[in-house]
């Protein structure tokens, strides 16, 4: 991922938003007598089902290239876990046997990945679908897995810095971005499942890092610091994927609050749920928040409001509300996520069954400034979309959601 010139940036976003400014058409009218989740769950159901006979594990699907043809997920990809991950979630929600098989047989088909150490997307890749595995079915095999990739993702760590490295290329020197926050949670589940306190020790160091340098006053995130490898000294602060380097990018501000959040679940250490409250604040009250809460793909750019958004950013957003919700009983975090989930499950962005290359929701960006993935269907989306809506059910058992 090579930075991009400011001015030719700025050049190439603009003419992306005079090619997409009608990507968001009218909705079109819902049928009154189906729930919105009752309706988001079935056409989930059926999307995943047509999914898992078309395409083969090992080969998953990620996005759409912008020819409109599949882009395909190798076990190598970071995205690699979250077409399985899907399965187990929908297999969760649902209780069919037959998404418990598939879910077994894509899950298989990234094994491989407990070994790498080339990357630090080991969270995402074996929290998601050996992770969900194994807290589904206790499967033994699965949790071993899971603490051979927590072992490779320790391997990433540096006594020097304090946190995980997550890119091996130029420019960067020894580059941390926000997302890694997402990967911690491999660390913390291994720390008590194998009694090794390393393993805490590096999640807990990493975390407190990440909000010492990677956050601005406002709560607000960078994407990326770069820091000297030998001293652990930061070299420059940056946002990569997002529309500049002091923006606000939502998928980015997605992963801080997913992550603290779940620090503060793993540990019970209080500023990490102040953290999670901080960055909470930022986006629920961000004048910048569209009326329907589903996130421009950056809060900064100069388009808005004729600019894409992230339905991948909502979705994450989402699942971290309702679960900050459940440990700050703030029933405003909760609303927010229901309103983000209602709108998700609306025509204009969940997926009409038999379409969008069979995943469910529409209209993500991945990485508009390096021009890959905009307003798409993205993997992660869909599986961040699911959890949401498990969680959603579990907090509102007894109660009518319509």
């Amino acid at each position: 991922m090579i930075i991009l010139k400011k001015n030719f940036r700025i050049v190439l976003m603009f003419l992306i938003m005079l090619a997409g400014r009608s990507v968001h058409a009218q909705q079109k009218p819902e049928n009154q007598n189906e729930t919105w989740l009752t309706r988001s769950i079935e056409v989930s159901r059926q999307q995943l089902l047509l999914a898992s006979k078309y395409y083969a594990p090992g080969m998953n699907p990620r996005s759409v290239w912008p020819n409109g043809e599949l882009r395909y997920a190798t076990p190598r990809d970071w995205t690699s876990g979250f077409f399985p991950g899907s399965l187990w979630l929908i297999y969760e929600l649902n209780g069919d046997q037959f998404f418990k098989t598939q879910a077994e047989r894509f899950t298989a088909g990234i094994d491989s990945v407990q070994y790498f150490t080339h990357t630090h997307d080991l969270g995402f890749m074996h929290r998601c679908s050996y992770g969900n595995g194994y807290r589904l079915t206790g499967n033994e095999a699965y949790k071993e897995a899971l603490i051979t990739g927590a072992r490779s993702l320790a391997t990433r760590y540096s006594d020097a810095v304090g946190c995980i490295r997550s890119w091996d290329m130029p420019p960067y020197n020894y580059p941390v971005i926000v997302d890694n926050m997402m990967n911690l949670e491999l660390l913390t589940w291994a720390s008590k499942a194998t009694g090794e306190s390393k393993f805490m020790e590096m999640a807990l160091s990493h975390a407190n890092n990440t909000i010492k340098n990677h956050y601005r006053p406002d709560n607000s995130s960078y994407h990326l610091v770069d820091y000297n490898p030998k001293n652990g000294k930061i070299i420059e602060k940056m946002t990569v994927q997002g529309y500049a380097d002091e923006s606000s990018w939502a998928r980015g501000q997605a992963w801080g609050l997913y992550g603290f959040t779940m620090m503060y679940r793993e540990t019970n250490r209080e500023h990490y749920l102040e953290q999670a409250k901080k960055i909470a604040h930022f986006l629920m009250n961000h004048p910048r928040l569209p009326e329907n809460k589903i996130p421009y793909w950056d809060f900064d750019t100069n388009h808005i409001p004729n600019d894409y958004r992230d339905a991948s950013a909502a979705a994450i957003m989402a699942s971290a509300f309702l679960e900050l919700s459940t440990l700050t009983d703030n029933s405003e975090y909760f609303l927010l996520a229901e309103t983000m989930l209602k709108n998700l499950s609306g025509s204009q962005y969940l997926a009409e069954v038999g379409q969008n290359n069979y995943f469910i929701l529409k209209h993500s960006v991945g990485h508009l400034p390096g021009y890959s993935e905009i307003d798409v269907p993205i993997n992660y989306a869909d599986y961040y979309f699911l959890e949401a809506l498990a969680r959603y059910i579990n907090m509102t058992k007894g109660k009518k959601n319509d």
